[in-house]
């Protein structure tokens, strides 16, 4: 742009001191000016327009910029709380492998094996309450044969239900 108006400038100097005589070299020489305004203030416009390109791209950038940063903000509050919950979860982890091995303390060596073994078995639950006349293991209900026998056994016997085979816990709340 700056190319052009200095040549515009120097044909225009060239035009004013009267160097020029030829009526046809003046005729060229003013069509030549009037082609550089003409190429000057397309350029202006492209300049414009290249320049409100520019602000809306910043302003897009600005408000990228703050979007990005609320989410590390976000992130680095969800980062806390996590790590905060995993503290929690490992302190509850500790109190209760440290009251399991108080508990397996007194439990006979034979029945832990078994709930172990059924405890690997099963996904991790061994034992499961019989709640309602149904096994919270498997969530199926016994038998009335079942049930019988629940009822008629020792408080201190070991039941086993008979789809899911783990360890049956009675409580009040069996619906014996």
């Amino acid at each position: 742009m700056d190319q052009v108006r200095q040549r515009a400038a120097r044909d225009q100097k060239r035009l004013d001191s009267g160097a020029v005589t030829s009526p046809k070299d003046l005729e060229n020489l003013q069509h030549e000016i009037a082609s550089l305004a003409k190429r000057q203030g397309n350029l202006e416009d492209v300049v414009l327009e290249v320049m409100e390109r520019r602000e809306s791209v910043q302003e897009r950038i600005a408000e990228l910029t703050e979007r990005v940063e609320s989410l590390q903000s976000r992130i680095g509050d969800a980062q806390t709380r996590r790590d905060a919950a995993a503290e929690g979860i490992d302190a509850e982890i500790a109190t209760a492998t440290k009251e399991r091995e108080v508990i397996a303390g007194t439990i006979p060596a034979d029945l832990l094996k078994l709930y172990d073994k059924l405890r690997q078995q099963q996904g991790g639950v061994g034992a499961a309450r019989l709640y309602q006349r149904s096994c919270d293991g498997c969530r199926q209900e016994l038998a009335i044969t079942e049930l019988n026998e629940v009822r008629s056994a020792a408080p201190d016997t070991v039941l086993r239900c008979e789809n899911c085979r783990r360890i049956l816990i009675r409580t009040p709340e069996s619906g014996l």
